[in-house]
């Protein structure tokens, strides 16, 4: 497996003497674990070791523990990902994120916040693209957008282009055909994912989603359709959008690797 781009940077900055020892210690400290007082320990070297962020998880915790924990990783790092976060929850973060001179940004559909210190990210020149058999797919696709821009990489959507109306699905793929990878999330039945990897010859990553209703509904018949394609595809858990968009944004990322 390739190394981590940034550390690759780090090391070969230190063979040819652009860097010294100290500022390499630096950069690699970042493998520690910060501690927020008793109640989260931040994996702030995570990015720099697996290529994937830290992602503070917004449900279940209380607006002054989550603002505690997703300040102390954007000051450590330099950025943080918010994910399934309430309005209320998120109207609280804002106040105290502007209060300490750092960047918010509210990614609603995907119920996603991101902190900075206003560095935008570095391109990777991985490509993903994220396909949705309908509308009501569209906040979990957003999801995994989101992540996969913070890994650097170039997105292409197309949404609503599901199987009962399957003309609509290739100018979609057209659309998005420089793609390393595809993340594809459907709901009910959850067919589309199974379609497009019998058409294209990139990874496809299947997102059931819990929409439908009555006997095996609410993202389970999708899933166990997905998980008996016979076209070749990984799956994710239902509404795993961020863990779809990290796991494409790694295939992306290691594409371009020189």
């Amino acid at each position: 497996m390739p190394a981590n781009k940034r550390l690759q940077v780090i090391l070969e900055q230190l063979r040819k003497g652009t860097i010294t020892v100290e500022d390499a210690k630096r950069e690699i400290d970042f493998l520690r674990i910060e501690a927020v007082g008793e109640i989260a320990n931040l994996d702030v070297g995570r990015f720099l070791r697996c290529g994937v962020p830290e992602v503070v998880f917004a449900e279940g915790k209380e607006a002054g523990q989550l603002a505690d924990i997703a300040l102390a990783l954007a000051g450590t790092s330099g950025r943080c990902l918010v994910s399934r976060i309430s309005r209320a929850q998120y109207t609280f973060l804002a106040d105290r994120a502007t209060a300490a001179g750092l960047e918010i940004i509210c990614h609603e559909p995907a119920r996603m916040a991101v902190l900075s210190r206003g560095v935008p990210v570095e391109p990777s020149g991985g490509v993903v693209g994220i396909i949705t058999a309908g509308t009501s797919d569209i906040r979990v696709a957003e999801e995994a957008r989101v992540v996969a821009c913070e890994m650097g990489c170039r997105v292409c959507t197309a949404y609503d282009v599901g199987a009962a109306g399957i003309h609509r699905l290739f100018p979609a793929i057209r659309k998005c055909f420089d793609a390393h990878v595809f993340v594809v999330a459907a709901g009910r039945e959850g067919t589309l994912p199974a379609v497009v990897a019998g058409l294209v010859d990139r990874p496809v990553i299947g997102v059931p989603v819990s929409t439908g209703y009555g006997y095996m509904g609410q993202g389970q018949a999708a899933l166990a359709s997905m998980l008996q394609s016979c076209s070749v595809l990984a799956v994710v858990n239902i509404d795993a959008g961020f863990t779809a968009g990290a796991f494409a944004a790694q295939i992306a990322n290691m594409a371009v690797v020189q």
